[in-house]
């Protein structure tokens, strides 16, 4: 690293890098803020990662890695609430956060995940003078566009939203869509815009034996496999997919019948009890038809996911929209085209006629179309799963995306060049400084008002 470490405070108040993924509340956020977090801590920076306690046995400050803690701050009950609940416990965040700004060595930076912790960014901002960075990673007001009165999210997030687009030094846009979003709703400063998106680990996401991962998954070689992996949520549009599936027309040989599988929910078993939407997508597989092809897994943690791909003769994606999403990345790295809905994020990861499809979202036959091209097509879609792999690896690495962020941090900071020379250590011996300060600061905060 050419330039002096970076000390940096993530706050991301209900997406704990330390959390089971496929939850309610667990997904696409968890994943950035570990893997971010992680590649910075590799590049030298010292890292903290800020979110709430969520269970009274989780420890105040642990260590993921060197150079990367975990702090778990007290803001509400130590216990799960829903995130479109959390911010009236805000306050109580922020006011903890600034008593540990106060007793430790001063951080450099505060990258916001989310806008509530972009409002505790914010007050710390104007208690402190600390540089702020913001990644929404979905906006309230694109939100509503597509989903009307079932956006649960109190009003306040729209004006919170606006005055940090207004107030911070950097907001990061994952996708070109996610920037002109930003101008056209918010009245976004473009020089104060960046673009950096979200990445994939190649170290977890990568070509492997299909008929091996098929065996472990219980699929037939001759299978036609579609995967839908994702939170089991009406606007990731899986009743699309069903529908999709039941409209393919069988191929004239016979040959190849096709399975879906869909991966995900809020407990590893597949029921209506753990998980409503899968109540509901069972009904649209009976009306389709083909409830007997529809085979729902339930959650599965990081590590099984990569099977899932590998066995998959295609992953399809096709949300109402879609802030960025990265399960099209890490089906790519597999190898696995991929068909997406023609929006957001998923608009610019995958290239159209190059690694995959695009198709409107509602539209079950365009989606069937291009299901059936690749089915009928093996040496087509080999091609696009090849390209895929070609494409993650140029552009949606973590280590590529922590590299662009750590700029991003040093424009915030205010700094005109990278740099370089002795200045290096003086960083890297500040957390020496902190001793037990910081579990001191975390456990004697009650809740509070700031």
């Amino acid at each position: 690293m050419d330039s002096p470490p970076l000390r940096i405070a993530m706050i991301s108040e209900h997406a704990s890098p330390l959390a089971a993924l496929g939850g309610v509340d667990a997904g696409g956020q968890n994943v950035y803020v570990a893997h971010v977090a992680r590649c910075l801590a590799a590049m030298g920076h010292q890292v903290d990662v800020l979110t709430r306690r969520d269970d009274p046995a989780l420890p105040t400050a642990a260590d993921m890695r060197p150079g990367l803690r975990v702090l778990h701050v007290q803001a509400g009950p130590a216990t799960a609430v829903p995130k479109e609940e959390l911010l009236p416990h805000m306050p109580a965040f922020a006011h903890t956060a600034r008593q540990l700004f106060r007793h430790s060595v001063p951080y450099d930076v505060v990258h916001a995940n989310f806008f509530m912790s972009g409002l505790v960014g914010l007050k710390l901002k104007e208690w402190l003078g600390t540089p702020l960075v913001v990644t929404f990673h979905a906006l309230g007001l694109v939100r509503r566009e597509h989903q009307g009165a079932a956006d649960g999210f109190p009003e306040q997030r729209i004006a919170i939203e606006k005055r940090l687009v207004r107030r911070a030094d950097r907001v990061v846009a994952e996708c070109p869509q996610d920037r002109d979003d930003l101008l056209r709703l918010y009245g976004g400063d473009d020089e104060r815009i960046r673009m950096v998106p979200c990445g994939v680990d190649l170290t977890e996401f990568s070509p492997g034996d299909k008929a091996r991962a098929r065996r472990e998954l219980g699929l037939s070689d001759d299978e036609f496999v579609v995967l839908q992996l994702g939170r089991m949520v009406p606007r990731k549009g899986v009743d699309n997919v069903i529908r999709a599936v039941g409209r393919m027309a069988p191929r004239a040989d016979g040959r190849r019948p096709v399975r879906l599988l869909v991966v995900g929910g809020n407990s590893p078993v597949p029921d209506e009890r753990h998980t409503p939407e899968i109540g509901r997508l069972r009904g649209v597989a009976h009306e389709a038809g083909i409830a007997e092809r529809v085979h729902f897994t339930g959650q599965r943690q990081r590590d099984a996911l990569r099977a899932c791909y590998v066995a998959a003769d295609v992953f399809v994606s096709t949300p109402w929209y879609e802030p960025f999403g990265i399960t099209p990345l890490e089906a790519m790295a597999c190898g696995t085209p991929v068909i997406g809905s023609d929006v957001g994020g998923i608009r610019y990861s995958v290239a159209d006629g190059v690694t995959g499809f695009l198709v409107p979202p509602h539209d079950p036959d365009a989606l069937a179309e291009r299901l059936m091209l690749l089915r009928d097509n093996p040496a087509l879609a080999s091609a696009l799963g090849r390209a895929g792999i070609r494409r993650v690896r140029a552009q949606f690495t973590w280590d590529r995306i922590a590299r662009d962020l750590a700029e991003v941090y040093r424009e915030a900071r205010g700094e005109p060049t990278p740099v370089t020379g002795p200045q290096r250590s003086a960083v890297v011996l500040r957390r020496a400084a902190l001793g037990g300060g910081v579990a001191a600061v975390l456990e004697a905060q009650p809740e509070a008002r700031a």
